[in-house]
């Protein structure tokens, strides 16, 4: 069984209403208003039912991943809620930030330490992030654009700028520590 199936993490087939939410997130106003506006309320709306409900899984139909990373200036837990495509039988991250210029801290902080643990319903699993190959890379976001057709729009609007992270999440054998694993090097 993948880390997917082990998470019960699944991404439906959104609805007509959920399509045109993704529509509009997309664009660049959408994108200036989402990390300001559907960020903080799907916080409330998360902590309001333990985590049963996420704004982003209602309106869009898109279902999130809790995140913890280790923060790489404090070594401190960072929690990010991220869209995870399931890829294969894992998930992958894409590091798309909105569509916005600034590379996401939760990138930042796989790329200095890449062990973090996800969580889902309830479900919790220690994981160790890789940066996607190039094979990996087309395929992700050929399983993206099926999801969510805005990854490939923030792809192309930071095109230029900096590049999306891709990284596979692979589970981590309890117990196991930084393993001498050298940080990530940026892509």
């Amino acid at each position: 069984m993948g880390l997917a199936a082990e998470l019960g993490y699944a991404c439906p087939t959104s609805n007509r209403i959920q399509r045109l939410v993704q529509a509009v997130a997309t664009t660049r106003l959408g994108a200036r208003l989402a990390p300001r506006t559907l960020v903080p309320l799907d916080r409330l709306t998360t902590q309001v039912s333990h985590g049963r409900v996420s704004l982003p899984m209602v309106l869009a139909g898109l279902p999130v991943l809790d995140l913890v990373t280790v923060g790489r200036r404090s070594g401190l837990p960072r929690p990010a809620r991220v869209l995870a495509i399931p890829f294969h039988d894992t998930l992958a991250l894409l590091g798309t930030n909105f569509g916005r210029p600034k590379t996401p801290a939760w990138v930042l902080n796989l790329e200095a330490d890449p062990r973090a643990s996800v969580a889902h319903r309830g479900v919790a699993r220690e994981v160790v992030a890789r940066p996607a190959t190039g094979g990996e890379r087309a395929a992700i976001m050929l399983e993206a654009d099926g999801v969510f057709g805005g990854a490939s729009t923030y792809e192309q609007r930071l095109h230029g700028r900096r590049q999306v992270r891709l990284f596979v999440l692979e589970p981590r054998a309890s117990g196991s520590g930084a393993g001498g694993r050298a940080p990530m090097t940026r892509t």
